[in-house]
């Protein structure tokens, strides 16, 4: 089967979207952005292939119609069985690593041994139904359950609990960079055993299930045509051939996702876009901000450091606020110092979040105004676009400065740039007549 892909290498997370020939998505994928970019572009394309099995397995099996009205389900389960499998694998890998470098001291080692002892045990908890993980990247959750059970081990075992904490820093970089895209067959396969396991029920279809899933498997995706985009796009090991502009892939992923868009509106980790296409997708004028941080992502991130919060809690805290505190500045510099100020004033702290928020749309708004203003139909992309107090208060500037038009927001907006470099890599097969020896 051919396949297109783009990938958005961002200052934060790196993106990938794979389609087919009928330019349907059959899969996206994410991690987060690493010093080696040319880790985290596989990574993402990796990812967004598996997702991408996962979709051919949806239809094989709805045609088999084996599961009747319990496919969802299955499949839901089969994915969890996969990070789990995928979770384990990465788990051994650090354990094996931590030791090398611990190697000197023997009951250090001791104590690792029983410290991922205890985080495999654990491991299938955070993959259960209804489980709830702050990230689903591997660095973010084995860090958190390391740093949680390591006090008590390292009492436990008579060493000192830093001794621990240098063995995960000094390991975790190595694990995190390496690609296991050679696993998924087999971690899918040992995935299906354990589903078969949790849904008892499905045991005695086995043979009609193993056969499309077989069938999928032993189907190749073949990588025709690639385009890298992003922050990070110099980085990205292709050749320029195979390298689009953010403002370009932008602007033609947020005419995929809808066709209508006339004005979209990114607010990304490392800046904000605003871009005015055609009815085509093609752009007619855009602006960005300057180097300056204050408007995008990484703002908020500084402002969740600040917070001692996760950056995706700053949001729902936001929605909680009963008034708006005027913020001055949004320079990321001076941001820790007006919000400790806004606290020692008595200020809520949902309130202050919630003009934070506000404070960083109405920088977006002074840059859609440069690129020509919001026309409809305007369209919202980018992480920031996940953030429910940023949609709020978008809404409501939208609506006092330029009246009723429609917003689009969609949850995969994340994925609009890789969305267009995708898209890129499928008219210049499909329609340019370039051919699959030119992929990157």
């Amino acid at each position: 089967m051919k396949t297109f892909i783009g990938i958005d290498l961002g200052s934060t997370t790196t993106k990938a979207v794979v389609i087919d020939e009928r330019h349907n998505v059959l899969g996206r994928g994410i991690t987060n952005s690493r010093s080696n970019y040319d880790t985290a572009a596989a990574i993402a394309k990796q990812e967004a292939l598996v997702a991408a099995r996962f979709h051919l397995f949806r239809q094989a099996l709805g045609a088999s119609g084996a599961l009747n009205g319990a496919l969802e389900g299955f499949l839901g389960q089969l994915e969890r069985d996969f990070r789990l499998e995928q979770f384990l694998e990465q788990l051994t890998d650090l354990e094996q690593v931590c030791e090398r470098n611990a190697a000197s001291v023997p009951e250090v080692v001791a104590a690792l041994r029983t410290l991922f002892g205890l985080l495999k045990n654990e491991a299938p908890e955070l993959f259960a139904p209804g489980a709830k993980r702050k990230s689903d990247f591997f660095r973010d959750i084995a860090g958190s359950r390391y740093l949680a059970l390591g006090e008590q081990v390292a009492k436990e075992a008579g060493i000192r609990y830093d001794q621990l904490l240098n063995a995960f820093d000094r390991s975790i970089i190595e694990v995190e960079n390496r690609v296991y895209g050679e696993s998924t067959s087999r971690h899918l396969l040992a995935a299906l055993d354990r589903t078969f396991k949790v849904l008892p029920e499905t045991q005695k279809l086995s043979t009609k299930i193993r056969a499309p899933i077989q069938g999928v498997l032993d189907t190749a995706l073949e990588e025709t045509y690639v385009v890298g985009t992003g922050y990070g796009r110099a980085r990205l090991p292709f050749s320029k051939e195979h390298i689009r502009s953010e403002i370009l892939c932008h602007g033609l992923g947020a005419h995929v996702m809808y066709p209508n868009t006339a004005t979209v509106l990114d607010i990304g980790g490392q800046d904000t876009k605003a871009i005015q296409v055609d009815k085509h997708g093609i752009v007619e004028s855009f602006q960005m901000n300057d180097r300056c941080a204050a408007g995008c992502g990484r703002y908020l991130g500084y402002i969740a450091d600040e917070m001692n919060m996760g950056l995706h809690e700053l949001g729902p805290l936001a929605m909680k606020a009963t008034k708006t505190v005027r913020i001055n500045s949004t320079c990321t510099v001076f941001a820790g110092a007006e919000l400790r100020d806004r606290l020692a004033l008595g200020e809520k702290r949902e309130d202050i979040m919630a003009g934070l928020h506000r404070a960083i749309i109405l920088r977006a708004m002074s840059i859609l105004a440069r690129s020509g203003g919001i026309r409809n139909e305007f369209t919202f992309t980018g992480g920031v676009a996940k953030n429910e107090a940023a949609v709020k208060s978008l809404v409501s500037l939208v609506r006092e400065n330029y009246g009723e038009v429609t917003l689009n927001i969609n949850p995969d907006s994340i994925y609009t740039g890789a969305l267009g470099g995708a898209t890129f890599a499928w008219r210049a097969v499909m329609e340019e007549g370039k051919t699959a020896e030119a992929r990157a």
